[in-house]
């Protein structure tokens, strides 16, 4: 994400195998994921409508930053839950 390439192909994989094993996401994974996609502007709104669910399931084992850096990159992507 540092270098401002976006490869849509990649995102798009990413997000449909993302979307398979959300249910495994931890709280760090989740923010990781949401920021990555939010950095390079690729929206990809099943992904973000899984992680919604999932980040209220785990939403007790995020710390500040990870609440915050989640809400940025919802609001990056005009994305509301």
């Amino acid at each position: 994400a540092k270098l401002g390439h976006s490869s849509p192909e990649l995102f798009d994989a990413i997000s449909q195998r993302a979307e398979e094993e959300i249910d495994t996401f931890n709280s760090q994974q989740i923010t990781n994921t949401v920021w990555a996609f939010a950095k390079l502007g690729h929206s990809s709104p099943e992904l973000f409508d899984a992680i919604s669910q999932r980040a209220e399931e785990e939403i007790d084992t995020f710390n500040s930053q990870q609440i915050t850096n989640t809400v940025w990159a919802f609001a990056k992507l005009g994305h509301s839950s």
